[in-house]
């Protein structure tokens, strides 16, 4: 007998495929050992005790519609605007408690899951669960409806992305197609200031002040399709971006006119709608009298 035949590399027969090595990363990481009540309890500590102390000194977020959740029982799926990575935290920290504690984040597959190192972190620190940016995948949906049944409320950016100048992109249909499959509400949430706090491309925090804002719950109608669905949710979001700007009263009356300023800008060149950008979008302008404020809405500013 060889006696070095327990101590050889295995050999694999002529001709036979070898088995595809199964990267358990992406779309495909298992999030359940997350939602487990120990990493749940764990979770709930850090994000009361460490996180939101952490985003309160930093972000000093000013908190508005509150009112609008008190009467919601059971699971949502919360629909906000994406312009840092300081939403999904302050986003979080801001949600009552019943909803934060009992809350996945939709978090993208390819950027936040694709180390098991990242798709840990992030499924313990926020809950978050993979999903594709640009499309409804059948896995993440599934995974996404069923823990919608289960009770889970679910927190999710349409846009897919974070602004990449500060305005915002079109509303991807993945809310709007849970809560008519799921037959729950949506919430539109826009939160102003998060990008001049801490930037896309940059690793510092700049301290600064944000504020949240929840609207009055969507729900899907039976005449709608997703696209629709998501066109309003969209629209939801570009009012209280309005009423941020301006007040609730000026925001109202022209949504009632059906001229609430472009959630997305306006269609112009780059250094054009980098110089319409609100300056509580804008992380240069950190000394607001050093600048000129130029006036809300972009229609109304000089050509």
């Amino acid at each position: 007998m060889d006696k070095g035949f327990l101590l050889r590399r295995p050999t694999r027969p002529g001709g036979a495929e070898p088995r595809p090595i199964e990267r358990r990363i992406g779309i495909d990481y298992d999030t359940a050992w997350a939602r487990r009540y120990p990493v749940r309890l764990a979770r709930a500590m850090l994000l009361d005790d460490v996180t939101r102390p952490i985003v309160r000194l930093g972000a000093s977020p000013a908190v508005h519609g509150l009112e609008h959740l008190e009467p919601l029982q059971g699971p949502l799926i919360v629909a906000a605007n994406h312009a840092s990575h300081l939403d999904t935290m302050l986003l979080l920290t801001c949600l009552p408690a019943r909803i934060r504690h009992h809350a996945v984040v939709g978090a993208a597959a390819d950027y936040f899951f694709d180390r098991r190192w990242k798709a840990a972190l992030w499924a313990f620190s926020l809950g978050a669960i993979p999903m594709e940016r640009v499309k409804v995948n059948r896995r993440s949906a599934e995974l996404a409806a069923s823990l919608i049944g289960d009770g889970w409320s679910l927190v999710i950016f349409p846009e897919g992305g974070r602004s990449p100048d500060g305005w915002g992109q079109e509303f991807k249909g993945g809310a709007a197609y849970l809560a008519k499959r799921c037959g729950v509400p949506v919430v539109p949430v826009h939160m102003k200031g998060t990008r001049a706090v801490a930037p896309k491309g940059s690793h510092r925090i700049r301290p600064g002040e944000t504020e949240v804002r929840f609207g009055d719950p969507l729900w899907p109608s039976s005449s709608e399709d997703a696209r629709r669905f998501a066109q309003r949710i969209e629209g939801a979001v570009a009012l209280l971006a309005d009423e941020a700007e301006t007040n609730w009263w000026s925001a109202r009356r022209r949504a009632a006119a059906g001229t609430t300023p472009s959630f997305r800008g306006p269609e112009a060149s780059p250094w054009r709608r980098a110089w319409m950008l609100p300056a509580s979008a804008d992380p240069s302008a950190r000394h607001p009298k050093e600048h000129e404020e130029l006036p809300w809405p972009p229609e109304a500013r000089p050509r």
